[in-house]
């Protein structure tokens, strides 16, 4: 165990299902291994850390996400290279997701950052950045 790095980070979904075929095709793309599967949920893991995606109760499905409003702004993930970026971006494109900031990509987050910016079906932010 490693002090201080994160256990696991739970996000509750709109839909599991679509959740798990956006989830579960990415993740396991930089690595991740599905950990946990449940009836309401699902997890992947990356050595020590992992990911949850539970379904939200029917209650709780009036509150709208809205990444700009209080809570998780966005998830960022290593790339190895911007290669890897560039490869993601085309993998992303050809799965229908489309690409955030697409007029200033891959340097959407200034001229020196490369990464690729998109959403998650419930529209959580995904950057998938180059060292």
């Amino acid at each position: 165990m490693s002090k201080g790095l994160i256990h696991h980070i739970e996000i509750y979904v709109s839909d599991l299902q679509g959740s798990t075929d956006f989830w579960g095709w990415f993740l396991p793309e930089l690595g991740y291994e599905l950990f946990q599967e449940w009836k309401e949920g699902r997890s992947y893991r990356l050595g020590e850390s992992y990911l949850v995606f539970v379904q939200t109760e029917e209650r709780y499905m009036e509150i709208p996400y809205h990444r700009c409003g209080v809570g998780l702004n966005h998830l960022a993930f290593h790339a190895a290279s911007r290669e890897d970026v560039d490869e993601m971006t085309e993998k992303l494109s050809s799965r229908g997701i489309s690409i955030l900031y697409e007029d200033r990509h891959p340097y959407a987050g200034g001229e020196d950052y490369y990464a690729v910016f998109f959403e998650d079906p419930d529209r959580i932010k995904v950057e998938f950045a180059a060292p």
